[in-house]
């Protein structure tokens, strides 16, 4: 299903962080309250003609088997219709609750993933990409089988209580015997409850740690061989799966602990039915059809208790869960459109003042940068490698906020800009290029999907991407491998050059874009690019001297801060620390 015909969610999860995790969950479950309660009505329908069975079970025995006043076949025709009823009941009650559930999480998978799409990189750089998988898929499961399937759980355990009336109704002294031991069993769930709960919020915790590792390993497998580590990440990954597996073991002997007297505890009932049961019979107080009946409502009794610790788990498994969503949800997104926000028109001119950055971890990226270029302009960024220069480009399209200072564009400041204009005004070509799972056509058609064959095919001339594409089997239809590991280095960064050229912003930003291409195609790329640069503001990030040679202007970026601009050769000339720049990290 394409953005444009996804459906949104039906409600979202309320915000108000003090209230209890089903209450924020609520919205959710009464946005679908159509289908949901459709099925539970059904399913009581269908324990109401079960429990009847029953009781047309006693009412045969005594009249036709016994007392032989009644003719038998109507009673095993009744008792047919009865559960074919049933069946039926039961297969629609079945059919609207899967809906209902999968429609819920179909809800909640798109509510954490739209607010994961807007938080910024900073809470990217402070949270495992692992713990965030695992969030999205088996938390949001835990949730959603609780308010899917909980409320189900508990109408089927209501067959308990509309049994007793039927019970009460036969024989009042038989039925309390029956239902002696049913307050007990609601006492030990409680305690089993409690005894639980923070065992389900390790059992999450260590399968997200698990997710981690192996969510890392999956991506840096190239990592991993080229240092023949397969062994040790091996023994990292056993680490985490034996913590998970102790706590689920951890989670298994609680749930021994209790539940075998939980299931037991009924059976004792019916012990106590048919002692009690047999004596009432022999004194002529009850039939040999109500000792029949009671056996099978007492064993009717079994399912809903037993099915009561479940949900006792399933609860505790859910609100582990919720609050590891709701971690997500709770955190704001530090990147946001403004109240107000300004589009002036677009003219190529970015302009940095005074601006202080310091990344999350605590490195100071930029310490009272001034820097200021003109629409139109090539500006290349030189400096020694962490003194700042990608940093520039981070904060130019507002992936960070700064500390100090501003950043303008057109003359307004970044943070007054809506966030989609000021990304479709400023281009960013990273240093290491990310491709997706698809075909190379829809990759450089990223940011621009309604494009053309004709126009992807200029856009990839441009980056020198085409000749390449062409010699592959499938063209621009190849599909790329993961993170397009099927193609080399500087392939991939020629792809996101041209996905960037399709999108055509008045501003490109080149961050060391062309470090893994070779010298003779890059030459063929700059040669484009001088086209396309003329009436487009460039900022290039260089470390190779083909890379300047680009540019109008040079700026020397040492500490933070811009130290000195000029052009190459005046650089060079009248600049030392340009030259030692240009002879640790430039090469021809």
């Amino acid at each position: 299903m394409s953005a444009a015909t996804r459906r949104a969610p039906r409600a979202g999860i309320d915000p108000d962080p003090s209230k209890s995790w089903l209450r924020r969950a609520w919205p959710i479950v009464r946005a679908h309250r159509g289908l949901l309660v459709t099925s539970l009505v059904l399913s009581f329908a269908g324990l109401i003609v079960q429990v009847q069975i029953p009781d047309l079970v006693r009412v045969a025995i005594d009249g036709a088997l016994v007392q032989r006043t009644a003719d038998l076949e109507v009673y095993v025709w009744l008792i047919c219709g009865l559960a074919v009823a049933q069946g039926g009941i039961n297969f629609l009650a079945r059919l609207y609750l899967l809906r209902t559930a999968y429609d819920m999480e179909y809800d909640l998978r798109n509510i954490v993933f739209t607010h994961l799409m807007r938080m910024s990189y900073a809470f990217y750089d402070r949270v495992q990409s692992g713990e965030l998988i695992s969030r999205a898929t088996s938390d949001i499961r835990a949730i959603q089988m609780y308010l899917a399937f909980g409320p189900s759980i508990l109408v089927q355990c209501t067959i308990a209580g509309v049994a007793f009336v039927l019970m009460l109704s036969i024989n009042a002294p038989l039925a309390v015997v029956a239902m002696l031991t049913m307050p007990l069993v609601g006492f030990l769930g409680v305690r089993m409850r409690a005894a639980s709960f923070p065992v389900s919020w390790l059992i999450q915790s260590r399968l997200a740690r698990m997710a981690t590792v192996v969510d890392e390993n999956v991506q840096g497998v190239r990592i991993v061989k080229a240092f023949a580590a397969e062994q040790q990440q091996v023994n990292l990954l056993a680490a985490a799966a034996d913590k998970v597996r102790w706590a689920y073991v951890t989670d298994a002997a609680v749930r021994s602990r209790w539940l075998p007297v939980m299931d037991n505890l009924p059976r004792l009932g019916l012990a106590m039915v048919l002692l009690t049961g047999g004596l009432m019979v022999l004194d002529g107080d009850a039939t040999v059809g109500t000792i029949v009946a009671f056996n099978s409502y007492v064993l009717m009794l079994q399912p809903p208790f037993r099915m009561l610790g479940m949900i006792i788990m399933m609860g505790q498994r859910a609100a582990a869960s919720a609050q590891r969503v709701y971690d997500i949800l709770d955190t704001p997104a530090e990147i946001v459109d403004p109240a107000v926000p300004v589009t002036p028109p677009p003219r190529g001119a970015v302009r940095f003042e005074g601006v202080r950055f310091t990344y999350p971890d605590g490195t100071l990226a930029l310490d009272g940068l001034d820097l200021h270029v003109r629409p139109g302009e090539t500006v290349a960024l030189v400096g020694a490698t962490g003194g700042g220069k990608s940093t520039v480009a981070r904060l130019a399209a507002r992936f960070y906020d700064t500390a100090g200072g501003r950043v303008l564009v057109d003359g307004v400041d970044v943070r007054d800009y809506p966030l989609t204009t000021l990304r479709e005004r400023v281009g960013i070509v990273p240093d290491e290029p990310f491709l997706f799972s698809m075909s190379l056509h829809d990759n450089i058609a990223f940011g621009h999907p309604v494009a053309t064959r004709e126009q992807v095919t200029e856009a990839a001339r441009a980056a020198g991407a085409h000749e390449f594409i062409t010699d592959l089997p499938e063209g621009y239809d190849s599909v790329v491998g993961e993170r397009g590991y099927t193609l080399s280095g500087g392939q991939r960064q020629r792809v996101a050059i041209a996905r960037a050229l399709l999108v055509n912003p008045p501003i490109l930003i080149l961050d060391d874009a062309t470090s893994a291409i070779d010298v003779r195609v890059e030459h063929r790329i700059h040669e484009s690019l001088r086209d396309l640069m003329r009436e487009r503001t460039t900022i290039v990030v260089a470390h190779r001297l083909a890379t300047i040679g680009l540019a109008d202007r040079v700026v020397l970026i040492e500490n933070g801060r811009a130290v000195a601009t000029g052009t190459h050769t005046e650089l060079l000339a009248g600049e030392p620390r340009y030259a030692r720049v240009l002879a640790s990290e430039v090469t021809a």
